[in-house]
Formats: C-alpha cells, sequence, structure tokens
C-alpha cells in the first residue's frame, strides 16, 4: 500500500468522502515535502508531524511537538 493510499484511508476514516481523501492525502505529502526541504528536517519527521497536526485539530487538542524552525531563520 503505498503512502497516498495509506493517507487517503487516514482521511476517509476522519469522514472525508473517497475523492476528498484523495486530495488531502496528495496535498499533505507535497507539504511534508514542502517541510522537509525548508526546514531542513527528515520527511518522515515532516510527515509525522502533519499526521499529528491534522489528527489532534481535528479532536479539538493542541499538537505536542512544534515545526522546527528553519535553518535560514
Amino acid at each position: 500500500m503505498t503512502e497516498l493510499e495509506q493517507l487517503s484511508g487516514l482521511f476517509r476514516q476522519l469522514g472525508a468522502n473517497p475523492d476528498q481523501a484523495t486530495t488531502m492525502a496528495a496535498q499533505m505529502l507535497k507539504r511534508a515535502d514542502q517541510l522537509a526541504v525548508d526546514r531542513g528536517m527528515d520527511r518522515t519527521m515532516a510527515l509525522k508531524y502533519l499526521i499529528e497536526l491534522i489528527t489532534k485539530g481535528r479532536s479539538g487538542e493542541a499538537p505536542s511537538t512544534r515545526i522546527p524552525p528553519s535553518s535560514g531563520a
């Protein structure tokens, strides 16, 4: 199962219809790639951060971790 399929499944579990879930998953993967490049962080860690942000945000919780500052800041 690909990352896209796994994330689409997560978004479907969170209530998105299949088309929305696929779009959201693709956007999240793109954003994880952007964070990895912009912040100089591991792509897996960027994806983990985003998944936590989405799941906690949906339940009204604040994320427990912060995004690392960019190396250029």
